[in-house]
């Protein structure tokens, strides 16, 4: 097998992964929710953006100093231990496939504006996500370098219409047809600012796709740091501008009114066709987004069983190299997620989800800057990231993150399972 075929992830498929990670369906109804906060979500998009720069530069940084590992799980694990390390990677895990879930509902409510039989009824609408799950599962057991290819087809494609906001946006702003609010006093802009910022920092989760990813990254101690940040930087300035915009221009009061704020946002301004236009890139930025957590759901087990914290056959592949059991179980857990809430319809089964994925997700993005920390790496920008991602965490509520935490726990028989030997090949081979 040559390196580009193990690797066939460059700098652009790598940002491209990043990028597709993080624009999902989230900048289509995320400004939706963060409107009633006026001014003060403007502030939360800018902190959140802060926040995530910080913590992916971490990330980059951490990559670079340990280049033999695994992955960004490996990774954290080699420092922290094995224990932490499998807890921490078990939980992203699980974040992996709620996401893959959420996703999977989200691309059927945007579907449906062009077929509405998809989600005529709850059940129906949850049989048709997982009809759309199965779908990408299928695309990539084909292998990393066609999944790679489709999220860089995707990621192009989902740029398009927020490109066309921006440029609206910036038109109506010349011709003075938005009209700023006043801005607030200070002691009226920090009291809910910890929610909004938590409302904004879900649509950037997934800004770690290519330190996941690491085994599929070319040159991944120079690749992983320039796309992560390239990654994060582009899509924060995008967020920014599009949910402001589209906040001011339609006033927050009938922005959080809407489905789908974005559409909304053309359709006024524009007309109805073009926002039909708009929904079909909309679906096409969640089907992109789906295929690079498939992708990831299946190597982030993948990187923890190379590394020694899982039992061997998390690792077995199939001859285009991919862990066609991680996959299948991965997606089937989404599957089942996405069939025991059908009876609530596609807004239910989405909140669901999303806050299930976030409040596991937030805990690798803390072993990140933990590990740095110890191991003595940008210790100033991951003393920033860990206060960021705690305050976060704090925001998003606890109730949920419990049920998150008893998924974790079923990792633990899995710790006496694992290779003892491998855990300490594997973890040499990271820290080397």
């Amino acid at each position: 097998m040559t390196e580009d075929s193990a690797r066939p992830f460059g700098f652009w498929t790598a940002t491209a992964l990043v990028v597709g990670g993080m624009i999902g369906s989230g900048i289509f109804v995320v400004p939706a929710a963060i409107a009633p906060y006026g001014w003060t979500g403007v502030v939360a998009w800018i902190v959140s953006m802060i926040g995530v720069i910080c913590i992916a530069y971490v990330l980059g940084r951490l990559s670079a100093t340990m280049p033999g590992a695994t992955g960004a799980v490996a990774m954290t694990s080699a420092v922290l231990g094995p224990l932490p390390g499998l807890l921490v990677g078990w939980s992203y895990w699980i974040s992996c496939w709620t996401s893959c879930a959420m996703l999977a509902i989200g691309g059927i409510a945007y579907l449906s504006v062009f077929g509405p039989q998809l989600s005529m009824t709850p059940i129906v609408g949850a049989f048709s996500a997982t009809a759309l799950l199965v779908l990408l599962t299928l695309l990539n057991m084909r292998g990393a370098k066609a999944a790679g290819q489709f999220q860089v087809v995707t990621t192009a494609l989902k740029l398009v219409p927020l490109v066309i906001v921006i440029a609206m946006v910036a038109g109506l702003g010349f011709s003075g047809r938005i009209a700023l609010p006043p801005m607030p006093p200070l002691p009226a802009l920090a009291t809910s600012l910890t929610t909004a910022t938590a409302l904004a920092f879900l649509s950037f989760v997934g800004f770690e796709a290519a330190g996941v990813a690491t085994e599929r990254v070319r040159d991944p101690a120079r690749t992983i740091m320039i796309a992560t940040m390239a990654g994060a930087a582009i899509v924060g300035v995008i967020y920014l501008i599009v949910s402001t915009g589209i906040v001011f221009a339609l006033t927050p009061e009938r922005t959080a009114m809407s489905n789908a704020p974005v559409a909304l946002f053309v359709e006024t301004f524009w007309g109805h066709r073009p926002a039909l236009l708009v929904a079909g890139f909309a679906a096409i930025s969640v089907i992109g987004a789906l295929n690079c957590w498939i992708l990831i759901q299946g190597e982030t087990p993948l990187g923890m069983a190379r590394a020694g914290l899982l039992p061997a056959w998390f690792g077995r592949v199939s001859s285009r190299d991919v862990p066609v059991g991680v996959l299948w179980m991965s997606s089937l857990l989404s599957a089942v997620l996405i069939l025991t809430n059908g009876s609530k319809g596609l807004a239910a089964m989405f909140t669901f989800a999303a806050m299930l994925t976030t409040s596991t997700a937030l805990w690798f993005y803390i072993a990140v800057c933990l590990a740095a920390a110890r191991r003595g790496v940008a210790r100033v920008p991951a003393v920033v990231g860990l206060a960021f991602t705690s305050w976060a965490m704090w925001g998003t509520g606890w109730g949920i993150s419990l049920l998150g935490l008893a998924l974790t726990l079923t990792a633990l028989p899995l710790y006496w399972l694992r290779p003892k030997a491998g855990t300490a090949q594997g973890a040499a081979a990271a820290a080397a």
